[in-house]
């Protein structure tokens, strides 16, 4: 609920702090000391376009500060907090600051992080519900009409909900399975010419690297063939190198034993030979691998040649093609089990819809009756509220299927009529401002809604009734604010005399200075200002006993 309202200079109020309670309060005043500017303060901190006719004369900026306490933050509002990045502490108050100056720039706050005018309007509705007389939000806009009916109902959206994503989702997948099936029927020429190249060439997965390994040693095989030839002349034959190196080896074998030295010449000559061996396998391996055959050089460079133009032409990498011959060979065998697997999701997609069908007419069955029951109710607020000659009802309509969704088939919406004989229409549409705020209160009481704004405004509900309506205004507002907190703008006594707390506002001038002021009245107080609010100018002290009266009556 708010808890408090920090308001500076706007338009005639120049400091004000205001403390605010749970249960029902009362904003009283003469006409024009300015209880629409508290109004238009707490518009600018949720989020309401910042005009600069609100900064005070001859001040460059104002500012509004409001403070709402929750005994646990509502889902909405911890929702799109979240999603602006604005933290905000377990069981720590929701401050909002607004702040425009003169130039009509505007900046704002939640809890001292800055976010933007659009946050705040975004919070607002879960904040604030203002009925007045030009209200076209709340309960009037017949965008909430469906949700609010729902509450009333207790029936199982949530069950619609599910049954409706299910149902989207396996629509989705038969469509898009359609248009895969469709695409690749109108592909297939193109796919069995394109698998049927693939499958001449047969690529294999790691194929160009193999080849191109080959072809490169072939080229450093042509470049060095000379000296390859000539190391091996040097090893081949009974006079090479190596088979003197044995040769000696035998020898000093014979004739080692004869001194150390030759023992140890010995063993560094089988060490040489054993090296020297080999390096004529290294040699004779690397002249294997560096074999220039012009042919197969050839043979190599053209395969690699159609395998990367394949590539090319499939936009893909040489070793990707195995793969892409896989694809297309599924996108075949899909073009021919096409029309069982659509079949499949068909039934799928049917039987979904049927499910969604089944919980929306069970929905659709408890809002018309926890219709009848609510306009029953309303019905039974109007006559108290001078308004038995008027009609409610609440239309719950079949949508066209295309206009099917999630809450399921019905368009739901709070009509009235106003005279015997009359049509129905919308809301707004027919009942005069006095009207019309007594229609939202009777629906209000009806709905004993839960689940709303965390602070409800009424602006002068009262205009234009008295006596017995005024009374049952204000029973029924007392009624509305127990177990929360509602605020009521009121030039009734029996209303305001319902108040818990009760603030006067009113309008003073030094000079060429105006200013507006709002006071938390004591009991003394209360019988005074309900004594003018009977009297007039000149309260009596018939007022004040008939103020006492009306007090001790609450």
């Amino acid at each position: 609920m708010l808890t408090s309202l920090a308001i500076r200079n706007i338009v005639l109020i120049e400091a004000l702090d205001l403390a605010f309670g749970p249960g029902l309060g009362v904003l009283t005043g003469e006409t024009g000391a300015g209880k629409s500017i508290l109004l238009d303060a707490l518009g600018l901190v949720l989020g309401n376009r910042a005009e600069t006719g609100l900064v005070r004369n001859s001040e460059d900026q104002a500012s509004v500060t409001a403070t709402f306490e929750f005994a646990e933050l509502p889902d909405t509002i911890r929702l799109a907090l979240a999603e602006a990045e604005v933290e905000l502490e377990p069981g720590e108050p929701l401050i909002l600051r607004r702040r425009v100056k003169t130039d009509g720039a505007s900046k704002a706050w939640i809890n001292d992080q800055p976010v933007g005018a659009a946050l705040l309007r975004d919070l607002a509705p879960a904040l604030v519900e203002l009925h007045g007389q030009h209200d076209d939000r709340g309960l009037v806009n017949p965008r909430g009409h469906r949700a609010l009916l729902d509450r009333y109902a207790g029936g199982d959206v949530a069950s619609v909900e599910d049954a409706w994503a299910k149902w989207r989702a396996a629509d989705a997948r038969l469509d898009a399975a359609r248009a895969a099936i469709a695409q690749a029927s109108a592909d297939q020429d193109l796919l069995l010419a394109h698998l049927a190249e693939l499958d001449k060439i047969a690529p294999e997965e790691g194929e160009e690297e193999r080849l191109a390994l080959s072809r490169a040693d072939m080229q450093k095989g042509e470049k060095l063939s000379g000296d390859l030839e000539a190391l091996r002349l040097v090893w081949d034959g009974s006079d090479s190198a190596l088979a003197q190196l044995r040769g000696a080896a035998r020898r000093l074998d014979r004739i080692g034993s004869e001194h150390p030295l030759l023992a140890e010449a010995l063993a560094a000559l089988d060490r040489a030979v054993i090296e020297a061996g080999e390096a004529e396998a290294k040699l004779e391996a690397a002249a294997d691998a560096l074999t220039f055959d012009p042919a197969e050089l050839d043979r190599i460079e053209t395969r690699l040649f159609e395998l990367r133009a394949l590539a090319r032409k499939h936009n893909c990498q040489p070793d990707e093609l195995p793969a892409t011959m896989r694809e297309l060979r599924a996108k075949l065998d899909a073009i021919e089990a096409g029309d069982a697997e659509i079949g499949v999701l068909e039934r799928a997609a049917q039987e979904a819809g049927q499910v969604y069908r089944a919980r929306a007419d069970i929905l659709h069955a408890a809002r018309v009756t926890a219709a009848d029951r609510l306009d029953a109710a309303v019905a039974s607020e109007l006559a108290p509220l001078k308004l038995d000659a008027a009609r409610f009802k609440t239309s719950v309509s079949e949508l066209p299927e295309d206009r099917w969704g999630p809450q399921g088939l019905d368009a739901v919406e709070f009509l009235i009529a106003t005279n015997p004989g009359a049509p129905f229409a919308p809301l707004n549409k027919i009942a005069s401002g006095g009207e019309l705020s007594r229609f939202i209160l009777a629906l209000k009481v009806a709905l004993a809604e839960q689940g709303g704004a965390a602070t409800v405004i009424f602006d002068e509900i009262d205009r234009g009734v008295g006596g017995a309506v005024a009374s049952a205004i204000g029973e029924r507002l007392a009624r509305l604010a127990e177990g929360g907190q509602l605020l009521a703008v009121t030039h009734s006594p029996q209303v305001a005399a319902r108040g818990g707390m009760h603030y006067l506002i009113a309008k003073s001038s030094e000079g060429t200075v105006t200013r507006t002021s709002v006071s938390l009245l004591d009991q003394a107080g209360r019988q005074e200002e309900i004594a003018r609010m009977l009297s007039g100018a000149e309260i009596t002290n018939e007022a004040r006993a008939q103020a006492d009266r009306l007090l001790e009556g609450v």
